[in-house]
């Protein structure tokens, strides 16, 4: 009986057999909260409504921090260099609503208005090249047909598709009011956060758990201002690449250009096939141009600019991150392609912090966080 006794308490002693429990105690919450789901409901449906705000508000804090410690640096009351920081905003704001969205707006109206006539254009090339084809499949020359027969239902598709996009919008914009008050406590009392979460725990696994949410603000902190530092400098080399090939709609091209580029990897090809068939219609060659400019901007990019701002921080294969976005995109559309690769980022952290304080607890119990 004491054999048994202590075979037992050696099995519950081993690290192994702890980290299963947990894992098998993690399932089960989650079994719970999927069959009591009429409970969290209201809870999702709450997160979800200040998704929004806290993601802007939190975009913009890893890009205004380092503006906020810079002033601080100079004997600034926190207060009062958040207060600059958020005077900054607003004159980068009324610049880019002076100078930059009326030429933006304008040219987006021009190109929606050229529309009906590259449709048509498009429309007079299947034509002809339907026509000078003699070794077209029946069933290739069946689908354009059935094609050019419900464009115009498809068109319609496509602005109501616009529309309700529109709508969204709209409801995106008013959950932005919230963001300058989000970003003010954020700026203000971030730095509180990780102490006040970490209180309840021992002195030594407090340690360990700051320095987790450090790592975690590091790589996120990394992804954010690289990314986004890394979009504005391809979008203006679009720019300017647009300008100097006289390409129509320059600027609203090379700022959608540059939204895309958020999009990790997948983004630059995106962002150059609206500039690649507009180019076209001005002139066949003008999109062989439009390519050239594409490439140039990205070597630059890739050579220059990401080695500088961004490194290696994340140490990340271009093959997980093209893994990422495609199943992100599967499972949750365009939000998920834009957070799947920082969300895994913080996973990767936790997961890499946990395994090495894992291995410390080898050497000494006391370094173990459970």
């Amino acid at each position: 009986m004491n054999f048994k006794k202590k075979v037992v308490i050696m099995v519950l002693d081993k690290r192994w057999f702890q980290l299963l429990t947990m894992f098998i105690l993690i399932f089960l919450l989650i079994l719970l909260i999927s069959v009591t789901d009429f409970i969290f409901d209201p809870i999702f449906k709450y997160m979800g409504a200040v998704a929004v705000p806290i993601v802007g508000a939190g975009i913009l804090f890893y890009l205004t921090k380092p503006v906020m410690h810079f002033l601080e640096k100079y004997k600034i009351n926190r207060v009062f260099s958040i207060i600059i920081v958020f005077l900054l905003l607003i004159i980068l704001g009324f610049l880019i609503s002076t100078y930059i969205v009326p030429i933006a707006q304008k040219q987006f109206s021009n190109l929606i208005d050229n529309i009906p006539k590259m449709v048509s254009g498009a429309e007079d090339i299947i034509t002809y090249w339907q026509a000078n084809q003699n070794l077209i499949p029946p069933e290739v020359n069946n689908t354009i047909d059935n094609f050019m027969s419900n464009i115009q239902s498809h068109i319609e598709s496509a602005m109501s598709f616009i529309f309700g996009f529109v709508g969204q919008l709209i409801g995106f914009v008013f959950a932005l009011v919230l963001v300058p008050f989000f970003l003010f406590f954020m700026l203000k009392d971030g730095e509180r956060f990780a102490p006040f979460m970490t209180q309840i725990f021992e002195k030594k696994k407090a340690e360990n758990i700051r320095a987790l949410m450090h790592k975690i603000d590091d790589a996120l902190t990394s992804y954010i201002q690289g990314q986004l530092i890394v979009s504005f400098c391809i979008g203006v080399l679009l720019f300017i690449g647009y300008l100097i090939i006289h390409l129509e709609y320059a600027l609203t091209l090379a700022l959608f250009g540059m939204i895309m580029c958020v999009i990790p990897f997948l983004g630059p090809f995106l962002a150059v096939i609206p500039a690649i068939i507009v180019g076209f219609f001005q002139d066949p060659m003008m999109a062989v141009w439009v390519t050239v400019v594409m490439i140039i901007a990205q070597q630059i990019e890739g050579n220059f600019v990401s080695p500088n701002v961004m490194g290696r921080a994340l140490k990340l294969h271009p093959l997980t991150v093209i893994t990422l976005i495609l199943a992100a995109g599967s499972i949750a559309g365009f939000l998920g392609i834009l957070f799947a690769v920082p969300f895994y980022a913080v996973v990767k952290t936790i997961i890499v912090h946990f395994y090495k304080t894992y291995q410390e607890s080898k050497v000494n119990q006391d370094d173990a966080l459970i």
